[in-house]
């Protein structure tokens, strides 16, 4: 008896028969071959790499044969943030961090193509032919084994061509990518219940001419399938207007306002079918001609004979393969007001590409199924149009989101788009593909910027990771989270060495940890005490540097036998005694090394002089294992006499650390103080540390925020940015008449010209955050933003009053900043909180 009924079972109606070779073979004896496909970042590709893109796409597809379908899917799906607190030993400002995104919503994108090998006559099929319009679908038997064998080839090229361009991959899906496993969804059970969430169930599939109900979801379908809907003209890429200034363009693919643009769970589809271009121009040619013999009788087939003959001169001038296209937009949701909501979208960004929007419900359930992954031979005819290849290209999606770094060493940003978390490796992996060959850093922002957040913000992340970290400040802008990690360890790590009248910096020069002097630190000894001896104009006689090296080297060894006790102090005795008489016996002349000028010069160092705090500390400092050490300069950079020292101080700290630590990673972060560290002479520190720092597991840092600063300065021009593969920017737009100059300084490309020059001039209000880009080795860049918690807001600000605030609350609660910060952070998100309810 025949089933009448107006239900069918999924079984009956399906398809696809099976999955062999990792390729799915339909019940009509198609092949298809799936690949998933890794796209560049959004806002990350520059125009002559979207037509390096387009033309790839362009030379894989003409090596495909007649008859073959290129079917791209490129799913939107709104998902949250899931915060990672499996992470070991997270610490305070981590966790707050992750609690700061958690649920946070975003748009992910998946991005699939499917190659079939189909016959012409499926692919002249109606909708009414559909495998949803039969009863009963027989298997048919796949008898050219010959014409397989070739298309398999042909997709291996098509594999090899796109994969080596350098801008797209493609992965190739194995079976259970495909349909599954007992754990996870496959890609046609994803599809069949539009859902990406592991464990959703096969729900009811309605298709009819009223709605297209998959489970509770209601779909919605535009279609490109006619040309009196198509644009005039189209490009290869378009000027994304709200990221775009006048001195700079920010370039999206043709397609975009379909893509991540559209904030709604849709998929786009995107379909080429390759006929046979000969025969297709051969029935053009007839049809031509039949529109020249009834011209008479109506404007129409003049008209259109034009149209024809048009299409025929292009086609027969440049060579071009005629093919079919379809694209549509399909988008769902299981609310009624949320899908008009969506159909009111979906036209709009259809109308951005200059369409006309077509809201398809005649055919809805025919393309649906056709859209199955593999399904794309019982496509109707009807639903698609001729033109060429490089024409329809111009429809794909050519971006996907941000993505994480696969490296486990990094920093987290935010995806400017929608405020998700991204994992950003800018030293490891980089170095290691061969992206850059340093891991240095330079920074350049105004004030105001963001700056301070940002260097906060990495130098907190790159201490949790285990690196030595070690900071040269002017402004306090490390002292909150300095002190959080003092309070946090107890005093073992966290030292910020800073300048006041009651409490100056001290050091002492002779003291290692663990008694051993090598080379960099009786070289740094030497230069300190060269320094404090001579002017920068006075440079020493030979004689006066051999002297001078034999003093430390005896001072050393008295040291070492344990009959001083290792000070500025004692150095200086040991000058003015045992070493005088070691002179007087080698007969050393005054004019060769005068011993008492010598003296008198050092004296305001020594005991009851005017700086004998300065070399003298008897706070034996284990510097070497300090992980987390700030010098605040600010109150001596101008000083003459004691900037010079500590900053020989800190260079030698570092350089101890660099050389003694193997194995672990080490940074030096030099603020505004670079300045004043080259006016001093001391410049060859900075070159020394940029050129050498590389081979130890380390990376330099220079911070500025004045741009005459880089352009006329020549220790950054020739030594700072050489040797700076990552180059860090935030908001320019004070320098917009003088970016030229900065542009030309830094080597920088028109690309990253129109990155930079796009930070925050689209932010998202109900957010608080400050953009930055990131350069590595003039090839990969991007714009990031960087946000925080609240908690993490208030270790990192630099305004005077908050700041004041969190360490007044620690001082009352026994220095436990931590508890201030949590205390003052739960206080003012409930103060937001009841803002939101009174303004609601």
């Amino acid at each position: 008896m025949r089933n009448i009924a107006k239900t069918a079972t999924l079984e009956s109606k399906f398809p696809l028969l099976a999955i062999e070779q990792n390729c799915i073979l339909s019940k009509d004896a198609d092949i298809t071959a799936c690949f998933k496909v890794h796209l560049p970042e959004l806002f990350t590709v520059a125009a002559a790499e979207y037509d390096a893109i387009h033309s790839t796409w362009h030379k894989a597809i003409k090596t495909l044969p007649d008859y073959a379908i290129v079917h791209k899917q490129d799913w939107f799906i709104k998902e949250n943030y899931t915060p990672d607190y499996a992470a070991d030993e997270l610490s305070f400002l981590a966790r707050s961090y992750q609690q700061h995104f958690n649920e946070r919503p975003f748009l992910n994108h998946y991005c699939y193509l499917f190659l079939t090998k189909t016959t012409k006559e499926r692919m002249r099929q109606q909708s009414n032919f559909s495998s949803l319009c039969r009863g009963v679908l027989i298997p048919k038997e796949v008898r050219d084994k010959e014409t397989v064998h070739k298309f398999m080839e042909a997709v291996s090229q098509f594999e090899r061509i796109v994969n080596d361009s350098g801008f797209v991959k493609l992965e190739r899906l194995t079976e259970e990518d495909i349909v599954g496993t007992g754990d996870s969804q496959g890609l046609l059970e994803q599809y069949l219940t539009l859902s990406r969430s592991a464990g959703t169930p096969m729900q009811d599939i309605a298709l009819n001419a009223e709605e297209v109900r998959i489970g509770n979801n209601r779909l919605c379908l535009h279609t490109l399938s006619d040309t009196d809907d198509l644009p005039n003209t189209v490009s290869v890429n378009t000027r994304y207007e709200k990221l775009s200034t006048d001195r700079s363009d920010c370039l999206l693919s043709f397609a975009a306002p379909v893509g991540l643009l559209l904030n709604c769970n849709h998929i786009y589809n995107q379909y080429l079918f390759l006929d046979n271009s000969e025969g297709n121009l051969r029935r053009f040619e007839k049809s031509a001609r039949n529109m020249h013999s009834l011209a008479r009788y109506s404007r129409t087939n003049q008209i259109n004979k034009e149209w024809i003959e048009k299409y025929l001169n292009e086609a027969h001038s440049f060579g071009l393969s005629s093919i079919r296209a379809h694209f549509n937009v399909m988008a769902w949701s299981d609310d009624a007001q949320e899908l008009k909501q969506i159909k009111n979208d979906s036209g709009s960004a259809l109308a951005l590409m200059d369409c006309k929007p077509r809201h398809n419900t005649v055919d809805a359930a025919t393309l649906y199924w056709a859209g199955i992954p593999g399904n794309s031979g019982d496509f109707p005819e009807e639903e698609s149009f001729y033109t060429f290849i490089e024409p329809a290209l111009c429809f794909l999606t050519e971006e996907t989101n941000y993505q994480s770094s696969p490296s486990p060493f990094g920093i987290k940003m935010s995806d400017r788009l929608t405020g998700k978390p991204i994992h950003v490796d800018i030293s490891d992996l980089p170095m290691k593909r061969g992206i850059i060959t340093n891991r240095n850093k330079f920074i350049l922002g105004p004030s105001g910027s963001g700056k301070s957040f940002f260097t906060n913000h990495m130098v907190r992340q790159y201490y949790e990771q285990g690196a030595h970290v070690l900071l040269v400040d002017t402004g306090n802008s490390y002292q909150g989270l300095c002190e959080l990690i003092k309070g946090k360890t107890k005093g073992k790590d966290g030292v910020y060495f800073t300048y006041t009248e009651d409490n100056p910096i001290a050091f002492n020069p002779f003291y290692t940890d663990d008694g051993v002097f090598d080379i960099e630190k009786r070289e740094s000894i030497k230069t300190l005490i060269l320094s404090l001896w001579k002017r920068d104009d006075e440079p020493p006689r030979r004689s006066e540097e051999v002297a001078l090296s034999n003093a430390v080297s005896g001072y050393i060894e008295t040291i070492k036998k344990g009959d001083h006790p290792p000070s500025f102090n004692g150095f200086y005795e040991y000058v003015k005694g045992d070493y005088k008489k070691v002179l007087e016996e080698k007969q050393v002349r005054e004019k060769d090394f005068d011993v008492a000028g010598f003296l008198n010069v050092l004296e305001p160092y020594y005991y009851g002089g005017e700086y004998d705090y300065l070399l003298n500390s008897d706070k034996q400092l284990d510097l070497l294992n300090k992980r987390f050490i700030v010098f605040e300069i600010d109150a001596i950079k101008d000083h003459k006499i004691l900037f010079p020292v500590v900053t020989i101080i800190i260079m030698e700290v570092f350089i101890h650390k660099m050389r003694r630590l193997k194995g672990i990673r080490k940074m030096i972060l030099i603020e505004e103080a670079w300045k004043a560290i080259a006016k001093e002479g001391f410049a060859e520190y900075i070159k020394y540390l940029f050129k050498t720092v590389r081979k130890f597991f380390g990376e330099a840092i220079v911070v500025t925020q004045e741009v005459d600063d880089i352009i006329h300065s020549p220790v950054v021009k020739e030594t700072i940015i050489n040797n700076s593969d990552c180059k860090i920017l935030l908001d320019q737009r004070k320098y917009m008449n003088k970016f030229d100059a900065i542009q030309t300084m830094l080597g920088l490309t028109e690309k990253e010209r129109s990155q930079i020059l796009s930070i925050n001039q689209n932010n998202d209000p109900s957010r608080k955050y400050k953009e930055v880009w990131i350069g590595l080795g003039g090839t990969h860049s991007a714009v990031y933003a960087t946000e925080v918690s609240q908690q993490e807001y208030l270790a990192y600000t630099t305004e005077e009053s908050e700041k004041l605030e969190v360490l007044d609350l620690a001082r009352e609660m026994e220095g436990d900043v931590e508890a201030a910060i949590k205390k003052i952070s739960l206080k003012k998100i409930k103060g937001l909180r009841a803002g939101d309810i009174g303004n609601n």
